[in-house]
């Protein structure tokens, strides 16, 4: 017998308004992502066969390149669609999304955009998906240690080391990285994303050798994420302190670890699964200076490459991707967050 769910019409109504705002969302953005490559100046043909000329030893303009492949530079824009007004590429572009096609790459044609972010996704997605984990546990224990705890001096030492960590941007972290241990202490390759003697395969010597490359953007991105969490993790705890549930243990005569973890922690870690599912969402994005600095071959040195080339369908494959990715996490989050949290779905 089928299982029937009983479904009351204030969850529908609940349902259906956000599953209406993630469509009209979900629309919108696609339609910015279409237009902002396209406000980037440049012409992405021109850039190419300006590059492509450059590295067969000749130096010329974008005039002389017009004049001289004329007939080349009508083919890329036909191939490409660049040869339509923006509506009619916008229709394509909306159409073949339903189909899961970016098109030809620009820059690494006749590659495809699915084929070279295929390439890219496993690398993002094992480094970003540690760090954001590993940082998210770490800095949410010790924020809650440091916003339960009342040793003073700790916490300030902890509290002050975490705020200079959380405003240094990436990139210059990744840089004092760099010569910390590849040119002061030589242990760590400078980037890459293995050796390229190392055959890639399922294989202790290849795994070892990509954890050995992984270890430097890993660092500079779980350092100043640590210190991001550790400090909202320790806000959190200190506004539910002397909240009247915590009072009421307290009467109970339950003992303090056991209210901290229970009670405090256990409230005060709602808000930081948001962050931790929206952080997630924004994995496809890459951490692309980091990346980029470190040569790593993921989607955030993809989008930087597709950047200087003026790729658009590479660009917008990737800014889908996020998009797609944020847009779904914040829905499941919606959807998910009443049965986590009482407060919410009592309201």
């Amino acid at each position: 017998m089928p299982i029937l769910i009983s479904i009351s019409k204030e969850t529908s109504v609940y349902l259906a308004k956000k599953f209406i705002r993630y469509f009209i969302t979900l629309f919108v953005s696609l339609g910015v992502t279409f237009l902002i490559p396209r406000l980037v100046p440049g012409d992405p043909i021109l850039a190419l066969l300006v590059r492509l000329s450059s590295a067969g030893g000749q130096t010329l303009t974008p005039q002389t390149v017009l004049s001289s492949s004329s007939g080349v530079v009508r083919f890329y824009v036909q191939k490409f669609g660049l040869d339509k007004d923006l509506f009619t590429q916008f229709i394509l572009y909306i159409n073949n999304l339903f189909h899961w096609d970016f098109g030809p790459s620009i820059m690494a044609y006749p590659r495809t955009v699915s084929s070279l972010m295929i390439d890219r996704i496993p690398w993002t997605i094992g480094l970003l998906i540690t760090v954001t984990l590993v940082s998210w546990v770490i800095g949410n224990v010790i924020g809650a240690f440091v916003g339960w705890s009342k040793r003073a001096k700790t916490n300030a030492m902890i509290i002050s080391t975490s705020m200079v960590i959380s405003q240094i941007p990436y990139y210059i972290l990744s840089l004092v990285l760099i010569y910390i241990f590849a040119v002061i202490f030589p242990v760590l390759p400078i980037g890459g994303g293995h050796s390229i003697f190392t055959i890639p395969g399922f294989n202790a010597a290849f795994i070892i050798d990509v954890f050995r490359h992984s270890m430097l953007p890993a660092l500079s991105i779980i350092l100043v994420s640590l210190g991001t969490t550790i400090l909202s993790m320790r806000g959190m705890m200190q506004h539910i302190l002397g909240s009247d549930y915590l009072r009421f243990a307290e009467t109970k005569g339950l003992k303090k670890n056991v209210i901290m973890m229970r009670y405090a922690f256990r409230n005060a870690l709602l808000p930081q699964v948001t962050g931790l599912g929206l952080s997630l969402g924004f994995i496809m994005s890459g951490a692309m200076l980091t990346e980029w600095i470190f040569s790593y071959p993921g989607m955030g040195t993809l989008f930087v490459t597709s950047l200087a080339y003026l790729d658009y369908n590479v660009m917008q494959g990737i800014f889908v991707m996020t998009i797609f990715g944020v847009l779904t996490t914040n829905l499941l989050l919606d959807l998910i967050y009443p049965l986590i949290d009482p407060r919410v779905k009592s309201s």
